[in-house]
């Protein structure tokens, strides 16, 4: 079995070194519109597609083994598109933790209370509970109040983890519009 040299460069020079110049611009430009597509159906901003896209060529370049198929480079072009596209969101999204002052002064508004004043939370939610259908409670019961994982629960159920799932989503939207109902 022949061992496959990889390119283990932390720049895009040495990478190159490797391949020659028309290999790598083919790789580009055969790759090029399929990888933007893909990254812009997942961002939907240009500029921000464009971006990525970029980057990901310079980390494909970083990492790529030259004894790969075509197939295979796209494949693995792909993932790293998938990697870079996660790793922008969560950059996207981190939360800030700021103090409840700095929240009140930039028009945080606090949840409004419940309709039924005298009633707990827990008893809110155990009047729920008592309304589902008895899997139903036991679904949410086991992941919320017993604070079990989906693989506990789909154990302690003898179901599958895909059911316990499903039945959770369905748990959950009933009992919204449970509470819907008495509102």
């Amino acid at each position: 079995m022949q061992r496959r040299s990889r390119v283990q460069a932390d720049n895009p020079v040495a990478a190159s070194a490797m391949l020659n110049d028309k290999a790598l611009e083919s790789l580009y430009e055969d790759n090029l519109v399929v990888i933007y597509r893909f990254i812009y159906s997942k961002v939907g901003n240009r500029e921000e597609a464009e971006d990525l896209t970029s980057q990901v060529f310079v980390k494909a370049l970083r990492g790529l083994d030259a004894g790969r198929e075509a197939q295979s480079i796209q494949s693995w072009l792909f993932q790293v598109a998938r990697t870079t596209i996660a790793d922008h969101w969560r950059q996207f999204y981190r939360v800030r933790l700021d103090s409840l002052d700095d929240l009140l002064s930039a028009g945080w508004e606090a949840p409004a209370p419940p309709e039924h004043p005298a009633e707990q939370p827990d008893e809110r939610a155990q009047r729920l509970l008592d309304q589902l259908p008895e899997r139903y409670r036991d679904v949410l019961t086991y992941r919320f109040l017993l604070n079990c994982s989906i693989k506990e629960t789909a154990e302690k159920m003898r179901l599958t983890e895909a059911n316990v799932k499903v039945l959770q989503f369905r748990a959950l939207k009933k009992a919204a519009q449970l509470d819907g109902e008495q509102i």
